[in-house]
Protein backbone atom coordinates (compact mmCIF):
# COMPACT_ATOMS: atom_id res chain seq x y z
CA UNK A 1 0.00 0.00 0.00
CA UNK A 2 1.48 3.45 -1.06
CA UNK A 3 1.76 5.55 2.14
CA UNK A 4 0.75 8.77 2.69
CA UNK A 5 2.74 11.17 4.89
CA UNK A 6 0.50 14.28 4.99
CA UNK A 7 2.63 17.62 6.38
CA UNK A 8 -0.47 19.88 6.58
CA UNK A 9 0.75 20.55 9.83
CA UNK A 10 4.28 21.83 8.72
CA UNK A 11 4.62 22.65 5.55
CA UNK A 12 1.04 23.74 5.25
CA UNK A 13 1.35 25.50 7.55
CA UNK A 14 4.36 27.51 6.09
CA UNK A 15 2.23 29.07 3.79
CA UNK A 16 2.21 32.85 3.67
CA UNK A 17 -0.22 34.54 6.32
CA UNK A 18 -1.07 30.74 7.36
CA UNK A 19 -0.78 30.11 11.59
CA UNK A 20 -2.66 27.38 13.40
CA UNK A 21 -3.04 27.60 17.05
CA UNK A 22 -2.53 24.13 19.67
CA UNK A 23 -6.59 23.55 19.28
CA UNK A 24 -6.35 23.85 15.67
CA UNK A 25 -3.88 21.65 15.34
CA UNK A 26 -4.56 18.58 17.56
CA UNK A 27 -8.48 18.41 16.03
CA UNK A 28 -6.91 18.72 12.54
CA UNK A 29 -4.12 15.73 13.35
CA UNK A 30 -6.81 13.78 14.61
CA UNK A 31 -9.11 14.58 11.19
CA UNK A 32 -6.35 13.61 9.14
CA UNK A 33 -5.95 10.09 11.06
CA UNK A 34 -9.73 9.36 10.94
CA UNK A 35 -9.78 10.68 6.63
CA UNK A 36 -7.45 8.07 6.11
CA UNK A 37 -3.44 9.70 6.56
CA UNK A 38 -1.02 7.25 7.29
CA UNK A 39 1.78 9.60 8.70
CA UNK A 40 1.96 12.52 10.21
CA UNK A 41 3.95 15.17 9.90
CA UNK A 42 3.83 17.77 12.62
CA UNK A 43 5.98 20.58 12.74
CA UNK A 44 9.61 21.75 13.50
CA UNK A 45 10.57 21.59 16.93
CA UNK A 46 13.59 23.84 16.24
CA UNK A 47 11.05 26.90 16.16
CA UNK A 48 10.92 26.78 19.95
CA UNK A 49 9.21 25.97 23.25
CA UNK A 50 5.59 26.83 22.00
CA UNK A 51 5.97 24.51 18.76
CA UNK A 52 7.72 21.72 20.84
CA UNK A 53 4.54 22.13 23.10
CA UNK A 54 2.37 21.99 20.57
CA UNK A 55 3.99 18.54 18.91
CA UNK A 56 3.72 16.70 22.33
CA UNK A 57 0.08 17.21 22.78
CA UNK A 58 -0.37 15.70 18.85
CA UNK A 59 1.80 12.87 20.28
CA UNK A 60 -0.29 12.77 23.61
CA UNK A 61 -3.48 11.72 21.33
CA UNK A 62 -1.61 8.50 20.69
CA UNK A 63 -3.15 7.93 16.98
CA UNK A 64 -1.67 4.79 16.14
CA UNK A 65 0.45 6.04 13.13
CA UNK A 66 4.00 7.49 12.89
CA UNK A 67 4.23 10.99 14.27
CA UNK A 68 7.23 12.84 12.59
CA UNK A 69 9.30 16.31 12.50
CA UNK A 70 10.74 17.95 10.20
CA UNK A 71 14.82 18.82 11.32
CA UNK A 72 17.77 20.20 9.16
CA UNK A 73 20.22 17.94 9.88
CA UNK A 74 22.09 19.00 12.21
CA UNK A 75 22.16 17.92 15.86
CA UNK A 76 20.49 20.87 17.66
CA UNK A 77 17.47 20.27 15.52
CA UNK A 78 17.48 16.58 16.08
CA UNK A 79 17.76 16.95 19.88
CA UNK A 80 14.87 19.56 20.07
CA UNK A 81 12.80 16.67 18.21
CA UNK A 82 13.79 14.14 20.70
CA UNK A 83 13.03 16.34 23.59
CA UNK A 84 9.18 15.59 21.81
CA UNK A 85 8.92 12.22 21.97
CA UNK A 86 8.47 11.93 18.42
CA UNK A 87 9.12 8.38 16.83
CA UNK A 88 9.99 9.59 13.29
CA UNK A 89 12.21 12.54 12.18
CA UNK A 90 12.52 14.09 8.06
CA UNK A 91 16.10 14.97 7.89
CA UNK A 92 16.57 17.73 5.38
CA UNK A 93 19.81 18.30 3.77
CA UNK A 94 20.08 20.17 0.37
CA UNK A 95 21.22 18.12 -2.42
CA UNK A 96 21.46 21.01 -5.26
CA UNK A 97 24.42 22.35 -6.09
CA UNK A 98 22.49 25.80 -6.12
CA UNK A 99 21.48 25.73 -2.07
CA UNK A 100 24.77 23.59 -1.09
CA UNK A 101 26.63 26.82 -2.12
CA UNK A 102 23.63 28.66 -0.33
CA UNK A 103 23.82 27.05 3.13
CA UNK A 104 27.20 24.91 3.24
CA UNK A 105 29.02 27.50 1.34
CA UNK A 106 29.54 24.63 -1.16
CA UNK A 107 30.90 22.05 1.28
CA UNK A 108 29.67 18.66 0.26
CA UNK A 109 31.95 17.16 2.78
CA UNK A 110 30.57 19.26 5.87
CA UNK A 111 27.26 18.64 4.60
CA UNK A 112 27.44 14.52 4.59
CA UNK A 113 29.18 14.52 8.03
CA UNK A 114 26.37 16.30 9.12
CA UNK A 115 24.05 14.02 8.07
CA UNK A 116 26.04 11.10 9.25
CA UNK A 117 25.78 12.31 12.80
CA UNK A 118 22.26 13.18 12.81
CA UNK A 119 21.19 9.81 11.33
CA UNK A 120 22.90 7.74 13.55
CA UNK A 121 22.09 9.29 16.22
CA UNK A 122 18.86 9.17 14.97
CA UNK A 123 18.76 5.34 15.06
CA UNK A 124 20.30 4.75 18.25
CA UNK A 125 17.55 6.82 19.27
CA UNK A 126 15.45 4.21 17.70
CA UNK A 127 13.10 6.73 15.09
CA UNK A 128 12.57 6.29 11.79
CA UNK A 129 14.57 8.17 9.56
CA UNK A 130 13.86 10.07 6.52
CA UNK A 131 16.47 11.39 4.39
CA UNK A 132 14.83 14.86 2.81
CA UNK A 133 16.52 15.88 -0.10
CA UNK A 134 15.49 19.86 -0.61
CA UNK A 135 15.60 20.34 -4.50
CA UNK A 136 16.65 17.43 -5.35
CA UNK A 137 14.58 17.65 -8.84
CA UNK A 138 17.79 20.62 -9.24
CA UNK A 139 20.23 17.76 -7.93
CA UNK A 140 23.18 16.00 -9.34
CA UNK A 141 21.84 12.34 -10.13
CA UNK A 142 25.58 11.08 -9.24
CA UNK A 143 25.09 12.95 -6.09
CA UNK A 144 22.05 11.99 -5.34
CA UNK A 145 23.02 7.84 -5.83
CA UNK A 146 26.04 8.84 -3.12
CA UNK A 147 23.36 10.22 -0.91
CA UNK A 148 21.34 7.38 -0.80
CA UNK A 149 24.11 4.67 -0.92
CA UNK A 150 25.28 6.80 2.63
CA UNK A 151 21.64 6.83 3.79
CA UNK A 152 21.70 2.93 3.64
CA UNK A 153 25.45 2.93 5.22
CA UNK A 154 24.14 4.90 8.16
CA UNK A 155 20.59 3.15 8.74
CA UNK A 156 18.25 5.63 7.07
CA UNK A 157 14.92 4.37 6.15
CA UNK A 158 13.71 5.98 3.39
CA UNK A 159 14.15 9.41 1.33
CA UNK A 160 12.27 12.09 0.59
CA UNK A 161 12.60 13.46 -3.18
CA UNK A 162 11.71 17.05 -3.10
CA UNK A 163 10.55 19.08 -5.98
CA UNK A 164 10.81 22.40 -3.93
CA UNK A 165 9.96 24.44 -6.59
CA UNK A 166 7.89 23.05 -8.43
CA UNK A 167 9.77 22.55 -11.66
CA UNK A 168 8.95 18.97 -12.45
CA UNK A 169 6.34 17.80 -15.11
CA UNK A 170 5.03 13.90 -14.59
CA UNK A 171 6.71 12.74 -17.53
CA UNK A 172 10.27 14.11 -15.86
CA UNK A 173 9.20 13.13 -12.58
CA UNK A 174 8.46 9.27 -14.04
CA UNK A 175 12.09 9.37 -15.78
CA UNK A 176 13.76 10.65 -12.51
CA UNK A 177 12.03 8.26 -9.92
CA UNK A 178 12.69 5.49 -12.02
CA UNK A 179 16.02 5.82 -11.76
CA UNK A 180 16.21 6.22 -8.19
CA UNK A 181 13.79 2.90 -7.74
CA UNK A 182 16.05 1.17 -10.12
CA UNK A 183 19.38 1.60 -7.79
CA UNK A 184 17.31 -0.65 -5.06
CA UNK A 185 18.97 1.77 -1.99
CA UNK A 186 16.21 3.49 -0.23
CA UNK A 187 12.00 3.48 -0.36
CA UNK A 188 11.50 6.91 -2.23
CA UNK A 189 9.29 9.17 -0.90
CA UNK A 190 7.46 12.25 -3.15
CA UNK A 191 7.49 15.75 -1.75
CA UNK A 192 6.20 17.80 -4.56
CA UNK A 193 5.15 21.59 -5.06
CA UNK A 194 2.42 22.86 -7.28
CA UNK A 195 4.11 26.58 -8.94
CA UNK A 196 2.96 25.03 -12.63
CA UNK A 197 -0.05 23.22 -10.72
CA UNK A 198 1.52 19.98 -11.12
CA UNK A 199 1.75 18.73 -7.62
CA UNK A 200 -0.66 16.43 -7.24
CA UNK A 201 0.16 14.88 -10.83
CA UNK A 202 4.19 14.44 -10.11
CA UNK A 203 3.30 13.02 -6.88
CA UNK A 204 1.15 10.55 -8.37
CA UNK A 205 4.14 9.60 -11.35
CA UNK A 206 6.50 9.58 -8.73
CA UNK A 207 4.30 6.80 -7.23
CA UNK A 208 3.67 5.25 -10.43
CA UNK A 209 7.38 5.19 -10.84
CA UNK A 210 8.18 3.20 -7.74
CA UNK A 211 7.57 5.86 -5.25
CA UNK A 212 6.34 4.16 -1.88
CA UNK A 213 5.11 7.41 -0.62
CA UNK A 214 3.49 10.57 -0.82
CA UNK A 215 3.87 13.98 1.41
CA UNK A 216 0.64 16.11 0.89
CA UNK A 217 -1.43 18.99 2.25
CA UNK A 218 -5.45 19.15 3.01
CA UNK A 219 -6.48 21.25 -0.20
CA UNK A 220 -2.62 21.67 -1.39
CA UNK A 221 -2.11 24.21 1.54
CA UNK A 222 1.40 25.16 1.91
CA UNK A 223 4.74 27.77 0.58
CA UNK A 224 3.69 29.94 -3.11
CA UNK A 225 1.41 27.92 -4.99
CA UNK A 226 1.26 24.84 -2.17
CA UNK A 227 1.64 21.25 -2.07
CA UNK A 228 -0.06 18.24 -3.58
CA UNK A 229 -3.71 17.79 -2.50
CA UNK A 230 -4.29 14.99 0.25
CA UNK A 231 -7.89 14.70 -0.48
CA UNK A 232 -6.72 14.41 -4.67
CA UNK A 233 -3.48 11.76 -3.70
CA UNK A 234 -6.28 9.83 -0.85
CA UNK A 235 -9.43 9.62 -4.32
CA UNK A 236 -6.46 8.78 -6.59
CA UNK A 237 -5.07 5.84 -4.81
CA UNK A 238 -8.40 4.57 -3.75
CA UNK A 239 -10.13 4.53 -7.40
CA UNK A 240 -7.08 4.90 -10.07
CA UNK A 241 -4.62 2.77 -7.98
CA UNK A 242 -7.05 0.33 -6.31
CA UNK A 243 -5.65 0.34 -2.73
CA UNK A 244 -7.89 -0.55 -0.26
CA UNK A 245 -8.11 2.19 2.45
CA UNK A 246 -10.19 3.23 5.14
CA UNK A 247 -10.96 6.33 4.74
CA UNK A 248 -14.48 7.89 6.24
CA UNK A 249 -16.38 10.67 4.42
CA UNK A 250 -17.56 12.86 6.61
CA UNK A 251 -14.64 13.09 8.02
CA UNK A 252 -12.85 14.46 4.97
CA UNK A 253 -15.73 16.97 4.71
CA UNK A 254 -14.80 17.94 8.11
CA UNK A 255 -11.04 18.29 7.86
CA UNK A 256 -11.12 20.34 4.54
CA UNK A 257 -13.64 22.82 6.41
CA UNK A 258 -11.71 22.98 9.74
CA UNK A 259 -8.59 23.19 7.90
CA UNK A 260 -10.30 26.21 5.17
CA UNK A 261 -11.30 27.85 8.21
CA UNK A 262 -7.63 28.01 10.18
CA UNK A 263 -6.21 28.97 6.89
CA UNK A 264 -8.45 31.41 6.11
CA UNK A 265 -8.71 30.07 3.27
CA UNK A 266 -11.93 29.78 1.14
CA UNK A 267 -12.82 26.44 -0.51
CA UNK A 268 -13.12 27.32 -4.89
CA UNK A 269 -16.55 25.87 -5.79
CA UNK A 270 -15.13 23.57 -8.19
CA UNK A 271 -11.54 22.72 -6.34
CA UNK A 272 -11.32 18.55 -7.52
CA UNK A 273 -12.60 15.79 -5.21
CA UNK A 274 -14.49 18.55 -2.21
CA UNK A 275 -15.84 21.53 -4.30
CA UNK A 276 -19.49 22.00 -3.60
CA UNK A 277 -20.08 21.87 -7.39
CA UNK A 278 -18.06 19.21 -8.68
CA UNK A 279 -21.40 17.10 -8.56
CA UNK A 280 -23.52 19.81 -10.48
CA UNK A 281 -24.25 19.23 -13.58
CA UNK A 282 -26.33 21.34 -15.95
CA UNK A 283 -25.72 20.29 -19.51
CA UNK A 284 -28.57 18.84 -20.93
CA UNK A 285 -26.94 16.06 -22.21
CA UNK A 286 -25.20 14.79 -19.05
CA UNK A 287 -27.95 15.24 -16.94
CA UNK A 288 -30.21 13.02 -19.25
CA UNK A 289 -27.22 10.33 -19.13
CA UNK A 290 -26.79 10.82 -14.84
CA UNK A 291 -30.55 10.45 -14.88
CA UNK A 292 -30.58 6.89 -17.14
CA UNK A 293 -26.79 5.50 -14.98
CA UNK A 294 -25.23 7.36 -12.45
CA UNK A 295 -21.51 6.46 -13.59
CA UNK A 296 -22.02 8.18 -17.00
CA UNK A 297 -20.29 11.89 -15.90
CA UNK A 298 -18.88 10.78 -12.75
CA UNK A 299 -16.05 8.91 -11.71
CA UNK A 300 -16.91 8.41 -8.30
CA UNK A 301 -20.14 8.85 -6.18
CA UNK A 302 -20.23 11.85 -4.41
CA UNK A 303 -21.28 10.26 -1.26
CA UNK A 304 -17.73 9.30 -1.07
CA UNK A 305 -16.70 12.58 0.18
CA UNK A 306 -19.48 13.76 1.90
CA UNK A 307 -21.22 15.59 -0.92
CA UNK A 308 -23.90 15.64 -3.03
CA UNK A 309 -25.60 15.60 -6.92
CA UNK A 310 -27.09 18.60 -8.04
CA UNK A 311 -29.08 19.73 -11.43
CA UNK A 312 -29.13 23.09 -11.30
CA UNK A 313 -31.73 24.54 -13.67
CA UNK A 314 -29.70 27.23 -15.92
CA UNK A 315 -28.74 28.04 -19.55
CA UNK A 316 -27.75 24.71 -20.51
CA UNK A 317 -30.41 22.55 -18.94
CA UNK A 318 -32.41 20.44 -21.31
CA UNK A 319 -35.81 19.03 -21.05
CA UNK A 320 -34.22 16.48 -19.01
CA UNK A 321 -33.93 18.28 -16.27
CA UNK A 322 -36.69 20.37 -16.37
CA UNK A 323 -38.62 17.17 -16.04
CA UNK A 324 -36.78 15.57 -13.16
CA UNK A 325 -37.33 18.59 -11.07
CA UNK A 326 -41.13 18.72 -11.97
CA UNK A 327 -41.23 15.07 -11.01
CA UNK A 328 -39.75 15.85 -7.25
CA UNK A 329 -42.83 17.92 -6.90
CA UNK A 330 -45.34 15.53 -8.56
CA UNK A 331 -46.09 16.84 -11.51
CA UNK A 332 -45.64 15.07 -14.85
CA UNK A 333 -44.60 17.68 -17.01
CA UNK A 334 -45.85 17.47 -20.66
CA UNK A 335 -42.17 17.67 -23.19
CA UNK A 336 -43.67 19.89 -25.69
CA UNK A 337 -44.44 22.55 -23.10
CA UNK A 338 -40.75 22.01 -21.27
CA UNK A 339 -39.48 22.51 -24.97
CA UNK A 340 -41.13 26.06 -25.24
CA UNK A 341 -39.72 26.81 -21.91
CA UNK A 342 -36.00 26.77 -22.20
CA UNK A 343 -35.75 30.02 -24.16
CA UNK A 344 -37.26 32.01 -21.66
CA UNK A 345 -35.50 30.03 -19.16
CA UNK A 346 -31.87 30.86 -20.67
CA UNK A 347 -33.22 34.52 -20.99
CA UNK A 348 -33.87 34.82 -17.32
CA UNK A 349 -30.45 33.06 -16.36
CA UNK A 350 -28.64 34.87 -18.97
CA UNK A 351 -29.73 38.29 -17.90
CA UNK A 352 -29.80 37.70 -13.64
CA UNK A 353 -26.40 35.29 -13.21
CA UNK A 354 -28.51 33.02 -10.89
CA UNK A 355 -30.39 29.48 -11.69
CA UNK A 356 -33.61 29.33 -11.25
CA UNK A 357 -34.99 27.74 -8.00
CA UNK A 358 -37.76 25.03 -7.88
CA UNK A 359 -40.65 27.35 -7.17
CA UNK A 360 -39.64 29.75 -9.76
CA UNK A 361 -39.36 26.39 -12.43
CA UNK A 362 -43.20 25.43 -10.90
CA UNK A 363 -44.61 29.05 -11.71
CA UNK A 364 -43.24 28.98 -15.01
CA UNK A 365 -44.23 25.41 -16.12
CA UNK A 366 -47.86 26.78 -15.03
CA UNK A 367 -47.99 29.74 -17.09
CA UNK A 368 -46.64 28.36 -20.03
Amino acid sequence: MIRINDTTLRDGEQAPFVAFNTNEKIKIAKLLYEAGADELEVGIPAMGKKEVQDIKEIIALNLPIPIMSWNRAVLEDLEASLSCGVNAVDLSIPVSDLLIDIKYKGNKTKLLSSLEQTIKLAKQEGLFVCIGGEDASRANEAFLKEILSLGVEFGADRFRYCDTIGILTPMKTYHAISTLASWDLLPIEMHTHNDFGMATANAIAGIEAGAISANTTVIGLGERAGNASFEQVLMSLVHQFGDSRTMQAQKLQELVICVSKAANKPIDANLPIVGEHIFAHESGIHVNGMIKNSNAYEPFCPEEVGLHRDFPIGKHSGTSTLWYHLKSIGISADRSTLFRMLPKIREIVTGRKKVLNLFELKELYLCS
